[in-house]
């Protein structure tokens, strides 16, 4: 009970200053809350998920034990993992997980204070949903609340304490974002939020999850800031830019209009000092064929800075023109400064699904390390745009595989060899051709594949050795373009559907499992090893300072490999960093949750869990004194800490 009489003294005391504590809001959250607790899905408003716990370190990480699990609820059919972040709040923990379902617990113990399940039965596209909630402090007339959005279209929030929709929010806790300024006139189409809103100061700002592959025209991506307290709209930013605003030239003619994408699905950051807000954008739809949306196609794709009080644009970076591949932007920005000869450069390090790194000044969104045009491949899809150059870093190099040769093939066992070399053959015209290879009528080998080489589990930062750590896998997969004058599965709404992806050798026919323009590594493996050389999984930290990667390991395992080859594997989730000088990920297929030292890249401990951890841990200190890490895995949230006697 020590730590939260301590935390009640500190609000009171913040409750005397109150102007400064509503000018720093955000800020404050983390300085109030980040010594001990865990406030935002990013551990701070610059998602750089460092804890300065260090109880648990270098020297006894190995003895790390399960403390207690909590079991999330299964739905049959409909369930799926949940790829929540918890957030850990004066002495309570949240966890959220599809569908729709949130509960607060005792975080020594799992114990429930309380569970909430907002309406809804949404089924979707294979995304998982309820990945984190956003934390508002409350003030002298509200009460503390817990903000989340649905794949419904709703947003709500809950009394922190008891878990009852606050009554003077919308209506009755919950707002309508479905309104007729982003709907475009396209009711029965789908938005909705998979990730956290955002709290700034007394503004709650969501981003919003829209269907890929139903044509360009669709539910509008515009950002938008919501007053905390009353759920009435303060202000949009139009992510397609209309008539007389900044990045409108970048669209010909009328393709602009009614244009679908261009959102954030994943999660914001803030410089909340200077006021700031990041926005990292998806691509436009349809994500395959551009035809109708023929230009650069500002903002998709890039990287906003606005006025996060008034949503006024500040700058923007775009990492990709005219996206062809689904790349999106979801690894959330991280903020952080870079210091060169004693001078320190306030950061943001901004990076779509290709795994290349882009540091920008986070004032004025100059590259730290330069940025180069360079020529790309160009495609013949009949009326198709393409960007003839793209945007490449000079520092740090990609992270992951962006090309692929005959002469790379993988080489594991003379087995594996000789069958990737029957599989891909002579790939003639469907060669990958380098970065930004596009797809064609009978396919091309792209890297990576639109499943990513980064994703939005994201990247920590440690602020003590300058280290940006991240995982990424080595994904490739054949793409294939062809109009589709109907599709039974597509939405009234939508005329026709573009973008079809083939998967396997028999790419030429079609065989993708959903038929959506999804390429994959399927195609491209033997016995579900990828045919180009390993690493196909890494863990990667580049230290911000020089812009040079510090260290690269291969992480992950892939089943059968002989016994002494790292080849890494395919992962899915993300780190955190702690001051004990370790790295928390759980992320491999193999079910195993790891840590590192952060300094070396060595793993220190690792313990099977019963399902994969495809999300992202947290740690906290408890009621106890003891520090816990949380990872949600699968169908159950999992803790740890150090045998009591230490």
């Amino acid at each position: 009970m020590k730590r939260r009489c301590r935390v009640k003294k500190l609000r009171a005391a913040a409750s005397r200053v109150l102007p400064l504590w509503i000018f720093f809001c955000g800020g404050f959250i983390t300085a109030l809350h980040g010594q001990n607790d865990w406030p935002a899905p990013g551990h701070d408003s610059g998602n750089q998920r460092y804890s300065r716990l260090a109880q648990i370190n270098t020297r006894n990480v190995s003895r790390l034990v399960p403390a207690w699990s909590y079991q999330l609820r299964k739905e049959g059919a409909l369930f799926r993992p949940s790829e929540s972040i918890p957030l850990l709040i004066d002495g309570i923990l949240y966890i959220s997980w599809p569908r729709f379902h949130l509960a607060a617990l005792e975080p020594e113990t799992g114990k429930v204070l309380w569970d909430y399940t907002a309406r809804g039965a949404y089924v979707g596209n294979g995304l998982a949903d309820m990945r984190s909630m956003a934390y508002w402090p409350g003030d002298r007339q509200a009460p503390p609340e817990i903000l989340f959005g649905t794949e419904e279209g709703e947003l709500y929030a809950l009394n922190a304490k008891t878990g009852k929709p606050v009554p003077g929010f919308g209506n009755e806790g919950v707002v309508n974002l479905k309104t007729p300024e982003v709907m475009n006139g396209f009711p029965r189409m789908h938005l909705g939020i998979t990730s956290a809103p955002f709290v700034y100061m007394d503004l709650v700002i969501t981003g919003s999850h829209l269907v890929d592959e139903t044509g360009s025209k669709g539910p509008a991506g515009d950002v938008r800031a919501w007053n905390v307290r009353t759920g009435k709209l303060v202000w949009t930013f139009h992510t397609v830019p209309r008539p007389g605003e900044t990045g409108h030239e970048t669209w010909q003619g009328e393709d602009w209009k009614n244009v679908s994408g261009v959102n954030v699905w994943t999660f914001f950051a803030a410089d909340v000092q200077r006021g700031i807000l990041y926005m990292p954008l998806g691509s436009a739809n349809n994500d395959y064929y551009g035809v109708d949306r023929r230009g650069a196609n500002l903002f998709a794709n890039s990287l906003v800075a606005v006025d996060a009080a008034t949503g006024k644009l500040k700058w923007y970076f775009q990492a990709i023109h005219h996206d062809l591949w689904d790349y999106d932007m979801p690894v959330p920005p991280v903020l952080f400064d870079v210091v060169q000869g004693g001078k320190r450069i306030p950061a943001v390090g901004a990076m779509t699904k290709n795994a290349m790194l882009f540091i920008l000044d986070r004032v004025t969104g100059k590259p730290v390390y330069g940025v180069e045009e360079r020529a790309v491949p160009q495609g013949d899809v009949p009326g198709e745009w393409y960007s003839p150059t793209q945007p490449f870093p000079l520092k740090p190099p990609p992270l992951s595989r962006q090309s692929f040769t005959p002469s790379e093939i993988a080489k594991v066992t003379p087995e594996h060899e000789a069958a990737c070399r029957a599989l891909l053959g002579d790939l003639g015209p469907r060669s990958n051709r380098g970065p930004y290879t596009p797809a064609s009528s009978i396919g091309a080998l792209a890297f990576p594949s639109p499943t990513g080489s980064a994703q939005w589990s994201g990247a920590a930062f440690d602020p003590g050795l300058g280290y940006y750590l991240i995982n990424t896998t080595d994904s490739g997969g054949f793409r294939v373009i062809r109009k589709q004058d109907s599709d039974p599965d597509a939405p009234p709404e939508s005329p026709r559907l573009f973008g079809r992806g083939g998967i396997g050798a028999a790419v030429a026919n079609n065989s993708g499992a959903s038929g959506r323009g999804i390429g994959s590594a399927a195609g491209t493996a033997v016995n579900g090893w990828p045919c180009w050389a390993p690493p196909w999984g890494r863990l990667t930290a580049v230290a911000v300072n020089t812009g040079e990667i510090a260290w690269q390991v291969p992480f992950g395992t892939a089943s059968g490999v002989p016994e002494g080859i790292r080849t890494g594997g395919v992962n899915v989730g993300g780190p955190i960093s702690t001051a004990g000088g370790l790295l928390f990920i759980g992320a491999t297929r193999d079910a195993y949750f790891h840590a590192f030292e952060t300094k070396t890249g060595k793993e220190l401990w690792s313990w099977k869990l019963d399902e994969p951890a495809t999300s992202v841990p947290i740690t906290y200190l408890g009621n106890d004194e003891k520090q816990y890490v949380a990872i949600p895995a699968g169908s159950k949230l999992v803790t740890f800490k150090l045998p009591s006697a230490e």
